[in-house]
């Protein structure tokens, strides 16, 4: 069933809910009782006769805002049949088809004069703190419109793309640029991505508490896709093998480098990247990254190496009178200026060889594989410096299955495809035939950070299916240096504003980016500048009166 499919019939149940709840009502208004079967018509009347702008009603079956207008609307009517009290309010939100219905049915029920001649002063005071709270909640309303349909701001906790994005950017993300992913989870609180809150007691993280219902789920669809993601874009994805959310669109949002597309063969020699056989193209806004070894003669200033360079060792090991400094992301400029430190004795880059294997294992016995921090696919033999030759899957590509190829294509098969798959005795099963071939349904992508060596990137999760693509972020709207623990050291950077950082552009390829002060600036005058023209035309509408 395709998306558009299901969000229809995910309407018509609840139109036809409503309508069994409130036919009644709508009779007692003075309207067909039909009309409160009918899918957003329902809500005009009811906006219309609470004198509420009735262009809302188009709000009535939005993903994700869906729900909070609906609440609001019925609200609205309760009120209009006299159900005010907080009672009456709880039981609309919480059961409001149920409670709608108690209502609807009571023979007690009638129309509550609202002549406003009528009103006593405490009446007419709850009604202008219902005005303010309709206001707060179309606020809401309207941010979260923009968060799920246009962009969503993204924050950058780690270091795998440092020098290009830092610990501490905070992004906005253009949800159109690949074109736009209808949401999956059309109930869920706003704002909030995956779980409500992290509750800290041990356990599966599965247990707690989801900012949406996994029960009423659409399918993947994406629509107005004009362009493809491209080679070297920066790119914003939900991790493909997020244990914890099975709605691929609730899971962890990751930000990397597309070094790779569907169809290319990526490969990494000595920890220099390649694709198609070729040195990747290094562009403006990027700097080549290596891991370093440094060996002291005493120990190293911390806070002045910081300072001076802007990084710091991710580990620091006693040697005797002296010490062993590992440094991750750094250019060959800037480790050349370290190893010039009259501490430093030696400085190396440090690459893992060739033949030894990158697997991580969950048990000392090493028994149990633990997949997310090994290399993929973990019978290749490779590590994050020598990696690959590994091809790309692209939509249509029949692969051959085997014992060998399976651990590389078995994650695309069962779990991004949804397919049934066994392997039996060497025998592959999929959908219960046996087969030794697979034809792939999407296209596929290699996501790397540009801190290659502190990137949990595609080299371990493998490939990023193009359903799990978000879009691409636009600029940075705020640069905080300290916002987040480096959990790779001990020491904490000083908190402070990167007024450089702000309003730039994110996704140029360009050193020097494009500045987006003006945007911030227009908003501010377009905000101030309304309230100001609003008051004048209210004094002036006043004064004619």
């Amino acid at each position: 069933m395709n998306y558009f499919l299901t969000y229809t019939v995910y309407v018509l149940i609840l139109s036809v809910l409503m309508g069994i709840s409130t036919w009644k009502l709508f009779k007692k208004l003075g309207y067909s009782p039909l009309f409160a079967f009918i899918p957003f018509y329902n809500y005009f009347i009811i906006l219309k006769e609470t004198k509420h702008p009735k262009w809302w009603a188009i709000l009535s079956y939005l993903p994700i805002v869906g729900p909070i207008m609906m609440s609001v609307f019925h609200l609205y009517l309760m009120k209009k049949f006299g159900k005010s009290l907080f009672k009456d309010q709880l039981l609309t939100v919480i059961l409001p088809f149920i409670y709608m219905a108690t209502v609807n049915y009571s023979k007690d029920t009638e129309l509550e004069d609202e002549n406003d001649l009528y009103l006593t002063e405490e009446e007419k005071n709850a009604k202008k703190k219902d005005t303010f709270m309709g206001s707060i909640t179309f606020a809401v309303v309207f941010a979260t419109i923009i968060h799920v349909f246009v962009t969503q701001p993204f924050g950058i906790p780690t270091g795998s793309m440092e020098r290009t994005l830092l610990v501490g950017d905070f992004l906005f993300v253009n949800k159109w640029s690949y074109g736009y992913r209808l949401p999956m989870r059309p109930v869920a609180i706003p704002f909030l991505q995956g779980t409500i809150m992290d509750t800290g007691e041990p356990g599966n993280p599965k247990d707690d508490p989801k900012s949406y219902v996994e029960g009423i789920k659409l399918p993947y669809e994406r629509i107005f896709q004009f362009s493809k993601p491209q080679r070297n874009d920066i790119v914003v994805f939900n991790y493909p093998r997020d244990s914890v959310h099975v709605s691929l669109d609730r899971a962890d949002p990751y930000v990397k480098r597309l070094v790779a597309v569907a169809g290319d063969t990526f490969e990494m020699r000595d920890g220099r990247l390649f694709v198609n056989g070729k040195p990747e193209t290094v562009l403006g806004d990027q700097e080549v990254q290596h891991r370093y070894i440094a060996t002291t003669g005493s120990q190293l200033d911390i806070p002045s190496l910081y300072n001076t360079f802007g990084f710091l060792p991710v580990q620091e090991i006693p040697n005797g009178n002296g010490f062993i400094y590992a440094f991750q992301g750094l250019t060959n400029k800037t480790a050349a200026e370290i190893k010039k430190l009259p501490q430093v004795i030696d400085m190396k880059e440090d690459i893992q060889p060739k033949g030894e294997s990158a697997i991580a294992y969950r048990d000392e016995a090493k028994t149990k594989i633990d997949t997310t921090n090994s290399i993929f696919p973990i019978n290749s033999g490779w590590n994050q410096d020598q990696y690959g030759p590994l091809k790309i899957p692209k939509k249509g590509d029949v692969v051959t299955l085997n014992e060998k190829t399976l651990p590389e294509y078995q994650w695309i098969i069962k779990n991004y495809e949804h397919n049934s798959l066994e392997n039996k005795n060497g025998k592959i099963f999929i959908n219960g035939k046996e087969t030794n071939q697979y034809t792939i349904q999407q296209d596929y992508y290699m996501m790397v950070g540009d801190n290659r060596d502190a990137s949990l990137d595609a080299r371990f999760f493998g490939f990023v299916p193009e359903e799990n693509i978000v879009g691409r972020p636009m600029f940075t709207w705020m640069s905080l240096q300290g916002a987040f623990k480096d959990s790779s050291s001990s020491y904490q950077a000083p908190f402070k504003i990167r007024w450089d950082r702000m309003f730039k552009a994110t996704n140029t390829g360009e050193a020097n980016k494009t500045s987006y002060w003006w945007i911030a600036a227009m908003i501010l005058v377009l905000f101030f500048g309304w309230e100001y023209f609003v008051k004048l035309f209210g004094k002036k509408k006043e004064d004619e009166i």
